[in-house]
């Protein structure tokens, strides 16, 4: 049986420790914990590495404790825009989704639109109708605004001066045993975010990118750092034109330009070799990977990847 990986992260940020509470580390954990394990299963099964960081983001989106699906950053209006994108490693095909609706699961739109449409990357209403019709599941808006992101947004609306914290992303990536790569990403946005913004993760190349012949990549963090350095597509280069291995990249990634590219980075990765890459310049890294049958690992904390 060849070595099977899986990587997934809920998100990096700098915020007050003070504001992670025993419980609520407790719960992010256990979230961790259950998608790590819906992606470990199929991979563990034979199964495909697109297959495994779908599952794992689902998991994820499905949990309010993350920024995406049912726990959304609301917008300025108040409103519930998503985000999601998936990359097939293999092939290269990619599929994108952004400011979307009622959607319970963007990273299944993503993926329906790499796999039934002409199109890379489609948003906003036409994401939605082509939702409904290929018959992905709907929830109404009340599903996605969590009492803890309406408290979030009332403060930011409340106080123009308060800076968000939650700017979050969830991600997967993934090595199967036929030595596949493959990326998912997805996110509920800012706090409080101008309608119609669009951040790094359904971006190719952005906040995503993967390919068999280096890695793949998810990030997470400040969004319009990570998209004005490229810098899914920035790991991926290192990994493949200077040789890098993962963690190599990442770190490098994660200093370029930063004097330019100020601002909250982080990073999961796999390289070709099943390299493991976890990087942020954050003190809060909400991370998870299992490498075959080993134990999994969990960790919250930067420190607790040192």
């Amino acid at each position: 049986m060849k070595t099977y990986t899986i990587v997934i992260h809920g998100g990096a940020v700098t915020m007050d420790p003070t504001k992670m509470t025993p419980d609520l580390e407790a719960s992010i954990r256990q979230g961790l914990q259950e998608a790590l394990q819906a992606g470990w299963e199929i991979l563990h099964r034979g199964g495909s590495a697109l297959d495994a960081v779908e599952a794992a983001v689902c998991s994820m989106e499905n949990n309010e404790q993350f920024n995406a699906g049912r726990g959304s950053s609301l917008n300025k209006q108040g409103e519930v825009e998503m985000d999601a994108s998936i990359m097939d490693g293999r092939t290269l095909q990619a599929g994108a989704v952004n400011s979307v609706r009622y959607v319970k699961n963007p990273v299944s739109l993503a993926r329906a639109v790499m796999e039934r449409c002409q199109h890379v990357h489609i948003s906003d209403e036409g994401a939605l109708e082509f939702a409904l019709q290929h018959g992905l599941t709907i929830e109404a808006a009340h599903y996605f605004q969590t009492e803890k992101a309406r408290k979030e947004w009332l403060e930011i609306i409340q106080d123009e001066e308060k800076q968000p914290q939650e700017h979050d992303t969830v991600g997967a990536v993934a090595l199967d045993q036929d030595g596949n790569l493959a990326v998912a990403t997805s996110t509920g946005g800012i706090e409080g975010q101008l309608k119609g913004r669009v951040g790094d993760s359904p971006i190719i190349g952005g906040g995503s990118y993967a390919a068999n012949e280096a890695c793949a990549v998810s990030c997470t963090g400040d969004g319009e750092v990570i998209l004005r350095g490229s810098l899914a597509h920035e790991v991926y280069a290192l990994v493949k034109y200077k040789g890098l291995s993962a963690p190599e990249a990442c770190r490098a990634a994660v200093q370029l330009r930063e004097e330019d590219l100020k601002g909250d980075k982080g990073f999961i990765a796999i390289d070709k070799d099943g390299q493991v890459a976890i990087e942020s310049n954050t003190n809060i890294m909400r991370c998870a990977y299992r490498i075959g049958e080993q134990e999994p690992f969990v960790a919250v904390w930067r420190q607790e990847l040192e």
